[in-house]
């Protein structure tokens, strides 16, 4: 069989065979067919695919490095905030982990840091490799890191602007600093957003999704329930002007609104990838 020859861009050659190379998705083989120049060189737009793959993806894990490096800046300052008098007072009862705006503070840092070491050996060993540490990655983000850093940033800001003693007492301003406050309630969305549009992730079947978001929602709910009976004050002030009833309610819509949010993060991934990323159906 004659070697099939190319002429600039991947056009057809009169002298040799035909492949149209334009459109198609940059591939090793597409390379190994590139006639090379008079040194022996393959052309630099042949390389410029990999180049600015290898640019993407050292962008990637500097962005998840800083992202990591301010999570764990914050978990950390927070935790030495213990020893202030005023502020010990409102971690009585269970800690600032009974909080939901901590525990996802605790769930991002530990996001972006599997998000960065599966970055750092995605390049020391490859994509193969490590397919269970990227599928932990994916199922980390879609079904617990967006969903719930979303519904922490709407639920605290609708309170907030509704009645923002039944979630953040205005005698907080004077022990929290206001840049704490946004670090906690604010800039955890625009970091969950950036992951969306960064680079593509795999969402599990929705039952499995959704159960795995329902396990993590009962456990909190449990926790609160639990410091309420041992100690008699709930965790937040909204949830002592409820009934029985009403915070029945109130735990099954919040539920159903977390629900709602890890659907449009799925379509979000699905509007910015493509179908590339969904799970494939089963055959019967």
């Amino acid at each position: 069989m004659r070697e099939a020859k190319f002429g600039l861009a991947g056009t057809p050659n009169p002298r040799g065979g035909v492949l149209q190379l334009s459109g198609m998705p940059y591939s090793t083989s597409a390379v190994t067919h590139t006639r090379k120049d008079a040194r022996g060189k393959l052309p630099e737009s042949s390389m410029a695919p990999w180049s600015e793959l290898a640019m993407t993806r050292t962008c990637t894990c500097i962005y998840h490095f800083l992202v990591l490096s301010w999570y764990i800046f914050l978990n950390y300052y927070i935790s030495q905030q213990g020893g202030d008098q005023q502020k010990s007072k409102i971690f009585l009862n269970g800690g600032h982990w009974k909080y939901l705006t901590f525990l996802n503070l605790l769930l991002q840092a530990i996001f972006f840091g599997v998000a960065c070491m599966e970055d750092v050996l995605k390049r020391i060993k490859g994509e193969k490799d490590i397919k269970f540490m990227t599928t932990f990655r994916d199922l980390l983000f879609t079904t617990l890191a967006f969903p719930i850093s979303t519904f922490v940033f709407l639920s605290f800001w609708i309170l907030f602007l509704y009645d923002r003693e039944l979630v953040y007492p205005k005698a907080l301003d004077g022990i929290f600093p206001v840049w704490l406050n946004h670090a906690m309630h604010t800039s955890i969305l625009p970091f969950s957003l950036v992951e969306v549009m960064l680079r593509p992730h795999c969402y599990p079947r929705k039952k499995k999704g959704l159960t795995v978001l329902a396990g993590a929602s009962i456990m909190y709910i449990t926790r609160v329930l639990w410091i309420y009976s041992d100690t008699g004050t709930w965790v937040y002030p909204v949830f002592a002007k409820l009934s029985p009833v009403g915070l029945t309610a109130f735990f099954s819509l919040s539920y159903i609104f977390s629900a709602g949010i890890y659907l449009l993060g799925e379509k979000l991934n699905h509007w910015k990838w493509g179908d590339a990323m969904q799970p494939r159906k089963k055959r019967k």
